[in-house]
């Protein structure tokens, strides 16, 4: 069993007759890890979990990948064509690819895991409206006809973050979007396989090399090119407290640290040991997302005042606190990319709490209890539901404010309960700023009802302006219509930002290798 808090010399001394500290000549080199969170769940389609996803990219594969420039790449995909008509695509597959059973890869796996994939996804939702087909051709080959050109088609299978369209099996591919698939069909075809006899939950989660994983010739370029995996295995170490966790860091117990907290930053940065890797440089976006299927907040005047009794400050002071690592910005699609505007949101964000409680007023609010769900066990979000308890009082709320782990927030997060039968009225998270960079890649936007993630708002203008955005090719026009879903929101509320943060990793200067992109991945991660 591993302790972080077991003494250094406890562990030193463990280390010295075959520990987990280091490889010995003929043992396997592993990485010891310490993630933003524990592994509970498994499965990267039943959940936009940053964990579980980071959990799939070890496991499995895609069909295309974005590098570091954000340009869509193949990666399982050999070649492919697109007909003059621009509505027949033509993909096939590479030679050598192979399940973790030793299974061969086939075309109707990836028809069956896209549409698995398509039923939770956003994006995919947006792509599947307008497929008039898939369907496989032969073993490497499968075709997806479109009722009607439409622009994203790779920006879809090449979508980097939650939900990822990873390929699986077909019998698992199967399995109902909103079941969790089984731990024994944990089989990718990707650059580890999970080891389900080694996993312990609240302990660790292990993964070895696949022996028989052929990377692509192309150098590693963000989560595109060649995946090549230099260590033998990566084990994630579950560790509760933070401050365990940098101690173990500095002692070289653990390799890297994901997420290490802001505060202890500095004092990382101060070993000769250490360094910090900021391996996502747009960062991330803080989210307050709402539950419109409850009272108080079906009622969007309600939420309308949420957005005026908010200011994005007190919020990444309280996360952050380093102004280095954060950025105020009242664009929802992200500071500092070509969809960046501010329209709609001038007057708000602002703290105006007369304004909150004047919309209160006028939507006849009640003095229902907000049921806001607080994550504990994550840094970089554990003090965000105290500020939004704190600014929603001022404004005129009430708000009954329950802590858990960050798991168990995912778990009943997915429940429609009403929040005092177990659900939830809101709650808050972050979103990688490759997950919100136009309204039809950004899940939160979604007002599908029953199809938008949970939360489930139901807007016919919000879809209506994200299916012209889908369609529209013009970024000029593009740009317009990403601005007019911003405005809209303000009109009726999905969720709101609340600012811009950086984070970077912590590793041991022995690794070395860490590719920059928006997920946490692990292969050309050499340990020396």
């Amino acid at each position: 069993m591993f302790n972080l808090k077991k003494s250094v010399a406890t562990v030193v001394a463990a280390a010295s007759v075959g520990g987990f500290l280091g490889a010995a000549p003929g043992q396997a080199q592993t990485l010891n890890v310490v993630m933003h969170s524990d592994l509970k769940i498994l499965d990267p389609i039943w959940t936009t979990a940053y964990i579980v996803r980071n959990h799939g990219y070890l496991v499995w594969d895609t069909l295309f990948a974005m590098d570091d420039k954000l340009a869509v790449q193949p990666q399982m995909v050999d070649k492919y064509e697109v007909s003059p008509d621009k509505l027949t695509y033509t993909f096939t597959l590479r030679d050598g690819l192979e399940w973790h059973d030793g299974k061969p890869v086939t075309a109707e796996d990836c028809v069956a895991s896209i549409k698995r994939w398509a039923a939770k996804d956003s994006m995919g939702q947006s792509l599947m409206a307008r497929v008039a087909g898939m369907k496989a051709v032969n073993d490497k080959t499968f075709t997806l006809t479109l009722k009607e050109p439409y622009g994203l088609v790779l920006q879809s299978l090449a979508k980097p973050s939650s939900n990822v369209p990873f390929m699986m099996p077909a019998r698992v591919a199967a399995t109902d979007p909103n079941t969790q698939i089984k731990p024994e069909d944990v089989i990718g075809s990707g650059t580890f396989i999970f080891k389900r006899d080694e996993w312990k939950p609240g302990e660790k989660t292990v993964y070895v090399k696949n022996p028989k994983y052929k990377p692509r010739s192309e150098p590693a370029s963000g989560l595109a090119g060649g995946k090549v995996v230099k260590v033998d295995q990566v084990v994630w170490r579950s560790v509760g407290d933070h401050q365990t966790a940098v101690n173990a860091l500095l002692a070289g117990e653990v390799d890297m640290i994901e997420s290490p907290p802001h505060d202890l930053l500095p004092l990382v940065a101060k070993d000769k040991n250490i360094k910090l890797f900021n391996a996502n440089p747009l960062g991330s976006q803080y989210t307050f997302r709402f539950n419109a299927l409850h009272k108080p907040f079906d009622n969007e005047k309600v939420r309308q005042a949420v957005l005026y009794a908010f200011n994005q400050k007190d919020f990444l002071n309280a996360t952050i606190g380093d102004p280095k690592w954060y950025k105020e910005c009242k664009a929802m699609f992200i500071c500092g990319t070509p969809l960046e505007t501010f329209k709609g949101w001038e007057d708000k964000l602002n703290s105006n709490f007369d304004k909150s409680k004047a919309l209160l007023k006028e939507a006849g609010y009640d003095g229902t209890p907000v049921v806001l769900m607080q994550s504990t066990d994550l840094a970089v979000l554990t003090n965000l539901a105290p500020v939004a308890k704190d600014l929603m009082e001022k404004g005129g709320f009430k708000v009954d404010m329950q802590a858990m782990d960050w798991q168990t927030l995912v778990s009943r997060r997915a429940k429609k309960d009403p929040p005092d039968k177990g659900g939830w009225n809101a709650f808050l998270t972050s979103w990688v700023a490759a997950d919100v960079l136009n309204p039809v890649m950004a899940g939160f936007f979604n007002a599908g009802c029953d199809k938008a993630m949970f939360g489930w708002p139901c807007d016919a203008k919000i879809q209506e302006l994200r299916d012209a955005f889908a369609k529209e090719t013009d970024p000029v026009k593009q740009k317009a219509l990403a601005e007019a879903v911003q405005v809209r929101v303000t009109e009726y509320p999905t969720h709101v930002h609340l600012g811009q943060w950086y984070a970077p990793f912590a590793l041991r200067k022995n690794v070395d290798g860490n590719v920059q992109a928006p997920v946490t991945v692990f292969w050309n991660v050499t340990k020396k």
